[in-house]
């Protein structure tokens, strides 16, 4: 996106406007939603991190007997 001089300031402040109206609406969770989304959160890390350990391992494995 490319700004002209004169409207990066009003761009800033459109942008600005617009965070700040998010962080209003926004609220804190409580203790069930977080404890759900540290589950969901610490599965998908789990899952990827198994997917890539198998990689790494048959990566390792495959060559050998070859």
């Amino acid at each position: 996106m490319e700004l002209n001089p004169g409207k990066w300031k009003q761009y800033a402040t459109d942008k600005l406007r617009e965070y700040r109206r998010v962080l209003k609406i926004s609220e804190k969770p409580d203790r069930e939603e977080f404890e759900m989304s540290a589950k969901v959160t610490g599965a998908g890390m789990i899952i990827i991190g198994l997917i890539g350990f198998i990689f790494y391992l048959l990566s390792n494995l495959i060559p050998n007997y070859l």
